[in-house]
């Protein structure tokens, strides 16, 4: 989630003045680590993945299932267990070695799990990541009360309802939020991201509370949604905290590359993929006990960050602010930075605002201009988060005041160069995916995205378009059912070729893009075959990586349901379900038990999961 830390920051009136101080210095600690690292070569192949997770707690007799704000309690004893296995070089449960990091997250509900240690370069390792994922979730059963439990889709239906739908509950519109639906106690007083709703880095800087407007979805007897205050759209599902999208769980990866141009290539392909991957793993329906017309959390994402003013935003005429920005922080990239020969100029087609000093000042250092637009992209925003007692820093030795805008630009995929005098390389973070339900869906979509950054070396792959055409599929990603009912602009021609053939691109299903047109386009996934085909590995990895791309199939082809789909069937199935678009307690008390069983493996959900077997419980 980005740099956390219990210092306290300065309040925003006080921070803004010192946001040109911090992103002068972000700069120059960029370019004292591009001028050390730039020309490095055969780093080793590491990546690994993270997941974040929900604690929920059950109330039997009155059929309610609600969110418990002991996170933090639980990530204290799970890192002091971590340490403790530290200091002896491992840790044993259930008789294995479990290599797992804890880490805080914005929410007090919330628990991040990832691999203590990166996974290798080999495709064997691949192997590792479900048996990890299901470990992870039981040293964290080992915490919790009996009526507790970890899941771990993207949001929490009832979140922000009428009733009780936190343990302990609390008052409503505290002076932090300062909510109408939820308490200041659902954020997690650890991290840094209390510290930006407290002091107005999001609320104050915007000039408002930030309003998510999620449009209803319609049924027989839906009721026409009134406006709740003047931020709220009619028809639409209006909240109001940060804690409605940066409280959402999710799946990322993070890939090690061999040098900056290899990192800066994926940066790219992958950044195409991204509303692909959005589509493919929805999994967020329900927004505060309504059906929506959505299936992402990415729109609910992008609205309750977006800290720009009226004037950033175009609503009002420029004089306090310096830039117009057409793109909130949490977004698609704005700019392809790869020194590739397939990247026409023409392909950065948004013309972007940038700040023009940064700019110059990276170019004028040996910076190249994609490299250097695309870093004065991210530092038109103003820092999130200022210590007083932080401002100087020896920036041949930190990264601080890089990382505080680098890290609060959310984008789909991030660029992510190596620490300061470390043996780190060069990275790129994938960041859309949504979380699902099992250990085995996670495992595969993690499993497909570092086999897809391997096809794209090993084939020298492109998948550039228009990045106008990356945002128009970006906003087709999220709407309900997008895998089956939407099409998406891609690269009909993925080979790379240097001979000026004419780039095609057209609208594709995303059945088209993974499986392949019958015709001209191969999909994605028959390259991914041919690529296992043509290397030496053993039986048991291809038998499993087959597996997780046959479902990976499965799912592009609509034979078994997303996620989101898969709850939205379950709910207008339910016998308590009226057709009114409403999720009651009742119906989410058993939405989530049964999550829950799917999740163990004790029930068989074929529309979901097909025929494929839940391993590891």
């Amino acid at each position: 989630m980005g740099l956390l830390t219990e210092i306290q920051p300065l309040p925003w009136e006080k921070a803004k003045k010192y946001a040109n101080h911090i992103r002068d210095h972000g700069i120059t600690q960029f370019l004292s680590i591009y001028n050390k690292t730039k020309d490095r070569e055969k780093d080793c192949l590491l990546w690994g993945d993270e997941i974040e997770y929900m604690i929920i707690t059950y109330d039997d007799e009155a059929k309610n299932v609600k969110l418990s704000l002991r996170a933090l309690d639980i990530l204290n004893e799970l890192q002091k267990e971590e340490e403790e296995a530290s200091k002896k070089g491992y840790f044993m449960f259930y008789s294995e070695k479990v290599e797992a990091s804890w880490q805080p997250e914005f929410a007090s509900y919330m628990i991040e799990g990832i691999p203590s240690n990166p996974y290798g370069s080999t495709l064997k390792s691949l192997l590792r990541v479900e048996r990890n994922m299901n470990l992870r979730k039981k040293i964290v059963s080992k915490h919790l009360r009996p009526n507790e439990s970890i899941i771990s889709i993207p949001n929490f239906p009832r979140l922000g309802c009428p009733g009780q739908f936190l343990v302990p509950q609390h008052e409503l519109f505290g002076p932090k939020l300062k909510s109408l639906f939820l308490p200041d106690e659902a954020m997690n007083s650890q991290v840094k991201f209390e510290y930006v709703t407290i002091n107005g880095a999001i609320n104050d800087r915007r000039g408002s509370k930030v309003a998510i407007n999620i449009p209803i979805f319609h049924d027989k007897k839906s009721p026409n949604l009134f406006s709740e205050c003047e931020e709220a759209l009619p028809d639409h599902i209006y909240m109001d905290s940060l804690v409605f999208g940066v409280g959402c769980c999710c799946l990322q990866t993070t890939i090690q590359t061999c040098n900056i141009g290899e990192a800066r290539k994926l940066h790219d392909q992958l950044a195409v993929l991204g509303p692909i991957m959005i589509a493919l793993t929805a999994a967020t329906p329900i927004w505060r006990g309504y059906l929506s017309d959505v299936d992402s959390r990415w729109p609910a994402l992008v609205e309750s960050t977006d800290e720009r003013t009226k004037e950033e935003r175009g609503l009002e005429p420029l004089k306090n602010d310096r830039f117009v920005i057409n793109k909130p922080r949490f977004d698609s990239i704005a700019y392809y930075i790869a020194d590739d020969k397939t990247l026409k100029k023409e392909y950065n087609d948004q013309n972007t605002v940038y700040d023009q000093n940064i700019y110059k000042k990276l170019i004028d250092n040996g910076i190249d201009e994609l490299l250097a637009r695309h870093m004065s992209y991210l530092f038109i925003r103003d820092p999130l988060f200022v210590v007083e007692n932080a401002l100087d820093q020896n920036d041949d030795e930190s990264s601080d005041h890089f990382e505080n805008i680098q890290t609060t630009n959310w984008q789909t995929v991030r660029f992510k160069p190596p620490p300061p005098n470390s043996d780190i390389g060069w990275r790129v973070e994938f960041r859309c995916m949504e979380a699902q339900i099992t250990d085995f869906e996670n495992a595969a979509f993690v499993a497909f995205i570092i086999l897809l950054t391997r096809i794209i070396i090993s084939y020298d792959l492109t998948f550039y378009i228009p990045i106008s055409k990356v945002d128009e599929n970006m906003i087709n990603a999220y709407k309900r059912d997008a895998l089956n009912s939407e099409k998406f602009w891609f690269r009909k021609n993925i080979f790379a070729n240097y001979d000026g053939t004419e780039d095609k691109f057209e609208q594709m299903t995303i059945n088209e893009i993974i499986n392949g047109d019958g015709k001209e386009f191969p999909g994605l996934i028959v390259i991914m075959f041919h690529y296992l085909e043509s290397i030496n590995i053993d039986i048991e990895t291809r038998y499993h990586l087959g597996n997780y791309l046959e479902f990976i199939c499965m799912r592009a082809s609509g034979k078994i349901q997303t996620t989101a789909t898969w709850i939205r069937n379950f709910v207008r199935s339910h016998p308590n379900y009226n057709y009114d678009s409403m999720v009651s307690q009742e119906i989410n008390y058993d939405l989530i038990k049964m999550v829950e069983k799917i999740q163990k493996g004790e029930v068989k959900v074929p529309e979901l999961l097909g025929e494929f077997k839940i391993q590891f419980n």
